[in-house]
C-alpha cells in the first residue's frame, strides 16, 4: 500500500476525550472514530488489526476442532425466554420491537440462539461432540461507556459452544478451548494468565477469565507470579488427547481477581504479585443450564434422552486490540507485535521526486510484497520529521528508511520499532533482516 493513496487520517495532538494510552493512540493513529458513545467506525488501519487478530482466533479455534458459523445480530425475544434469561438479564440488553410488534433483541451473547440450532439437528450422542463458533458483532447497553473499545457498547466477539453427552466429555472441551486460549493469546505477543471467574449472568459453577497484566486495567488481580514463567503449550499439542495436565498447572497457582485474603493464605510471600489487569477472554462450563430448560436432549448409549452439557468461551476481538496497545506503547506512540501489526514494514522515502530514491524505494516495495511483508510506503512530500513521527505512532514493527544521502553510499538506514535498534545496511541486506 502507498500512503499517498492509504486513507490514514492521524492526529497530532492528543484527543481531550482519551484518558488511557490506547484510546487516546487509537484515535491519534487513525485506527477509529467515535461515532456514538461506546459505538466506534473501525477506519482502515484498525481494521487490518481487527482483522489480523480475528485470523489468529479463528486458526486456534479451528486447530481445537471448533466448526465456523455464523449467526445474525438480532435474535427472537421468546428463545431468551425459554432459557429464563429474557427478563433477568437487566438494562445492558437492547430490546427492539420490529413493525410487526415481534420482539427482538440485539445479541449481547449467543448461548440460547445456538442451543436452538443444536436441537433443531443434533439428537444423538453418536454426533457429538460438537463446538460451534462464530465472530459477529455484540451489543451490551453500558451505563458508562468509556475508555474506548476497552469498554464500548457494540464490540466484536469470538464465541464458541461446546456440546457433549456427559459431564467428562465436557469437561474435556472445556479443556481444549482453555488451550487454545493460550496459544491465541501467545501469538498476538501477549501473556494472558487464566484466573478463576465468577459465571455472571451466563451461568455454570466453573469459569476463567484469561487477563493481560496492564496498569490501567479495570482489576485487581491476585496472582503466584510464577505463573508467568509456565510454558505455553507448543504446535505440536494434540487437541484429541488429554489436556488436563496443561489446564492443572496452569490453574494450581493462585490467581483470581478477588479474595485477597485467601491470596495471602494460599501463596508465600515471595511468589505474591498483585497487579492491575484487562479481562481479554472468558470460558464458562455450565453444564444443562440452557439445555435442559430448551429441552435440547441427545440419547445416549443406553437409549436414554438427556440434556446436552455445554460449555461457551468467549474472545473479546475488538477489546484485544486496546489491550495490544496497553501492552505494547511508549511515548511516541504503538509498537505492534509482528503477528497483529497492520502492515510489517514502513518504508519511508526521504525524497519523493528523486530518481535513484525512488528506484530503491520501489525496489524494496517490490521484494517485500513478494515476501508477504504487506509493506507501507510513504511517498508522500511530508517533512521527515512529520514521516518518523507517523512511522512512530502507528508502530509498524519494521522502518526502512531510504534518501539519497545514504544511497550515495550505498546504504540504507533500517529500524526496529521495538526496540529503537537502527542499523545502517546495504539495500539487500536490510531487505534479508526484514525478511528473516
Amino acid at each position: 500500500m502507498r500512503l499517498s493513496r492509504y486513507f490514514l487520517p492521524v492526529l497530532k495532538q492528543n484527543p481531550a476525550e482519551a484518558q488511557i494510552a490506547s484510546h487516546r493512540l487509537m484515535l491519534r493513529a487513525g485506527m477509529l472514530r467515535q461515532e456514538a458513545a461506546g459505538i466506534y467506525a473501525w477506519l482502515p488501519l484498525g481494521f487490518r488489526v481487527l482483522r489480523k487478530i480475528e485470523q489468529i482466533v479463528r486458526e486456534e479455534m479451528d486447530r481445537a476442532g471448533a466448526i465456523e458459523v455464523l449467526m445474525p445480530t438480532l435474535q427472537l425475544a421468546d428463545l431468551w425466554r425459554e432459557s429464563g434469561r429474557y427478563d433477568d438479564y437487566g438494562a445492558e440488553m437492547l430490546r427492539i420491537t420490529d413493525r410487526h410488534e415481534r420482539e427482538l433483541l440485539y445479541g449481547p451473547t449467543n448461548e440460547e440462539m445456538i442451543t436452538e440450532i443444536f436441537r433443531a439437528y443434533i439428537k444423538s450422542y453418536k454426533e457429538l461432540p460438537k463446538n460451534l463458533y462464530h465472530i459477529q458483532w455484540k451489543f451490551r447497553d453500558e451505563q458508562r461507556p468509556r475508555f474506548g473499545v476497552m469498554r464500548g457498547r457494540e464490540f466484536l466477539m469470538k464465541d464458541a459452544y461446546s456440546f457433549d453427552v456427559d459431564d467428562e466429555r465436557g469437561q474435556a472441551s472445556y479443556n481444549r478451548m482453555f488451550v487454545a486460549y493460550l496459544r491465541s493469546f501467545q501469538r498476538m505477543g501477549l501473556q494472558a494468565v487464566p484466573m478463576r471467574a465468577e459465571t455472571g449472568p451466563i451461568g455454570g459453577d466453573l469459569s476463567h477469565e484469561f487477563i493481560v497484566l496492564a496498569q490501567t486495567g479495570e482489576s485487581a488481580v491476585f496472582l503466584d507470579r510464577r505463573m508467568l514463567e509456565l510454558p505455553v503449550p507448543g504446535e505440536e499439542v494434540d487437541y484429541d488427547g488429554d489436556l488436563s495436565g496443561v489446564v492443572a498447572d496452569w490453574t494450581r497457582l493462585y490467581a483470581a481477581t478477588e479474595d485477597a485474603a485467601r491470596y495471602e493464605a494460599e501463596t508465600a510471600e515471595a511468589d505474591r504479585l498483585t497487579a492491575r489487569g484487562i479481562e481479554v477472554g472468558q470460558t464458562f462450563y455450565f453444564g444443562d443450564k440452557y439445555s435442559k430448560p430448551m429441552k435440547a436432549n441427545v440419547s445416549g448409549p443406553d437409549g436414554v434422552d438427556r440434556p446436552a452439557q455445554m460449555g461457551s468461551y468467549g474472545v473479546g476481538i475488538s477489546r484485544l486490540a486496546g489491550a495490544l496497545i496497553e501492552a505494547h506503547h511508549d511515548e511516541a506512540g504503538i509498537i505492534w507485535p509482528d503477528a497483529v501489526a497492520p502492515f510489517g514494514v514502513g518504508v519511508v522515502s526521504l525524497r519523493p521526486g528523486d530518481k535513484a530514491v525512488d528506484a530503491a524505494c520501489e525496489s524494496a516495495y517490490a521484494a517485500l510484497t513478494r515476501a508477504g511483508k504487506e509493506p507501507l510506503l510513504d511517498d508522500t512530500d511530508d517533512r521527515p520529521g512529520g514521516k518518523f513521527a507517523t512511522m512512530d505512532l502507528i508502530g509498524l514493527p519494521w522502518q526502512l528508511i531510504i534518501g539519497p544521502r545514504g544511497l550515495a553510499t550505498g546504504v540504507v538506514e533500517l529500524k526496529r520499532r521495538a526496540t529503537g535498534e537502527r542499523r545502517t545496511l546495504k539495500l539487500d541486506e536490510a531487505l534479508a533482516a526484514i525478511c528473516g
